[in-house]
């Protein structure tokens, strides 16, 4: 038998290569403890690459400046990361446009004149905040990029301000790389080419700014380490909250005018560019969005010496843009700088200026059914150099943009702005139920414009503006009971000055993205952590007794 087993085991066929185990020694070589372990090899290329040329800043004064709009509409997913490269290059040889123009929306932020150019034209027009401005029409420069030379030439002169390049693009930012057949292996959630921002390293304690101690109970600033698809920097944008994401649409940087859609996981601080489809917006700053359920609703906004009155409808479900048809013949007047507030099924639309003029009147759309949307005046407009109303009547406040709205139950409540010639500090509440303004006695007040004014509970919490002097990064509380200011003390690091940015409410923080400083533009995110006061947000039973 045994000898039977022998044979029946030389007489089986050999085994496959694929059944065979190969098992090879392998070498364990000793790292050093202090010897750090060598970076990856995507991150190692992206170390080793030379820096790239700085972008040169363009001359500006404040309140406007000269720009291109970047359009998004009909560019392919495998394009629009090619002319991200090539705007940057471009931007790198264009001549710094001239610009001594009018300042804007009285913000007197730190001047200065240049010599305008030869091959420059301006033309006086009206901001959107009623005050005169300066736009121009520069031609191409011979020898720009083919990028540069492929666009047309365009007018434009955004109402605030410009801002340094530099600023553009969010510090650390890289290129994922890979060996992929030669090819760049973007990273999980982004097209090609798409430029990744890599979670910065914690702070060593040596180097790290000395922050004072602050307890427990205190509000708390800090700036927020972030991870993610790049983006410019940009002000007069949108921030909307819906779920955890923050969905930031639009908005300018000091060049141009933007209608691509970033959005930030307000839980994990990471940012991602989704591929949106359908009919997307123009290249928009100064606009409004509102959230309705899962739905964003973009109204009015400008990019230059236009203005518009479109609305825009993004689904951010599935990233789909559309343009709804509006039934009936009303509408509003086009726009930018105003304020966009949902109330049972209707987004009310106050002020901003149409390029003419400053505007105060009252529009509501009808968004009960989006497909079927339609628009109602509420308040009519006066003009900007009209008589308070005879004694007995209801006033209402002067026509403005860069104001504040918010909703609270059935009250809008106006806060600031400016009309182009005046920085407001008034308070108004306006029922909508009722249709009547109320002008808010407050003994002490500020004046503010290009702020943030978030609801939590009680207390509408203002940060940042521009008080008709300097940029501000006060935190005020507006108590809507008593209808008195309350400056709290804020401890950590505090943002710098700045207005045009964006706030939203997130799990007991505030988070502040973008801005405007007088010179700089931004694209940094601030927490400003509520600490004890998150429990205002638990209050939902007050009355507004205006």
């Amino acid at each position: 038998m045994a000898d039977q087993a022998r044979a029946a085991g030389r007489e089986r066929p050999p085994q496959s290569p694929q059944n065979i185990k190969v098992v090879r020694s392998q070498k364990i070589s000793q790292v050093s403890p202090t010897e750090p372990p060598p970076p990856p090899s995507e991150h190692r290329e992206a170390a080793e690459a030379p820096d790239r040329t700085p972008l040169i800043p363009r001359s500006h004064t404040p309140g406007h400046l000269s720009s291109r709009s970047q359009d998004r509409r009909n560019s392919k997913p495998a394009e629009l990361s090619i002319r991200q490269r090539s705007q940057s290059s471009a931007a790198s040889v264009a001549p710094s446009s001239s610009s001594g123009l009018a300042s804007s929306l009285s913000t007197p932020a730190a001047s200065s004149t240049k010599t305008p150019t030869p091959s420059s034209t301006r033309q006086s027009s009206v901001a959107d905040n009623g005050l005169v401005a300066t736009t121009e029409q520069q031609d191409s420069p011979a020898g720009s990029s083919k990028e540069t030379a492929r666009r047309p030439t365009v007018v434009r002169a955004t109402s605030a301000i410009a801002g340094r390049p530099a600023a553009g693009s969010i510090p650390g930012a890289v290129t994922r790389t890979g060996t992929s057949g030669g090819r760049a292996a973007p990273a999980k959630g982004l097209g090609s080419g798409q430029a990744h921002t890599l979670f910065p390293p914690l702070a060593d304690p040596k180097t790290a700014p000395d922050v004072p101690a602050a307890p427990s109970s205190g509000m708390y600033w800090s700036r927020l380490a972030v991870s993610g698809a790049t983006h410019a920097a940009r002000r007069a944008h949108t921030a909307t909250l819906v779920g955890s994401n923050v969905c930031v649409f639009g908005g300018c940087d000091a060049r141009a005018c933007f209608n691509e859609l970033y959005v930030l996981d307000a839980d994990a601080f990471y940012w991602s560019a989704p591929h949106v489809v359908g009919e997307v917006p123009v290249p928009l700053r100064a606009m409004t969005c509102t959230a309705v359920g899962k739905k964003l609703v973009v109204f009015g906004g400008g990019d230059g010496p236009a203005y518009y009155s479109d609305v825009y409808v993004l689904d951010t479900v599935n990233f789909r843009w559309s343009k709804p048809r509006i039934l009936g013949d009303k509408a509003p007047s086009k726009r930018r700088a105003h304020t966009a507030c949902l109330y049972k099924n209707g987004i009310y639309v106050f002020g901003g200026g149409d390029g003419a003029q400053a505007l105060n009147d009252i529009w509501r759309l009808d968004v009960s059914d989006i497909n079927k949307m339609s628009w109602k005046l509420i308040s009519a407009p006066t003009s900007a150099d009209a008589k308070s109303p005879a004694a007995g009547k209801d006033t209402r406040p002067k026509a403005r943009g860069y104001h504040t709205a918010n909703m609270v139950g059935s009250k809008l409540i106006i806060y600031g702005g400016s009309d182009g010639v005046e920085c407001f500090n008034d308070v108004w509440v306006y029922n909508v139920e009722t249709h009547v303004w109320k002008s808010v006695h407050i003994p002490v007040t500020y004046r503010r414009l290009s702020h943030t004014a978030t609801i939590v509970g009680s207390y509408l919490f203002v940060i940042g503006g521009h008080d008709g002097n300097e940029y501000s990064n006060d935190v005020l509380l507006l108590n809507l009971v008593t209808m008195t200011w309350d400056k709290r003390k804020v401890y950590g690091l505090p943002p710098s000055g700045r207005g045009y940015h964006g706030t939203v409410l997130h799990d007991s923080r505030l988070l502040m993205i973008g801005g405007f400083d007088g010179s700089e533009v931004f694209g940094d995110v601030w927490s400003l952590e509520l600490a004890v006061h998150a429990y205002y947000s638990q209050i939902s039973h007050f009355k507004i007794e205006v």
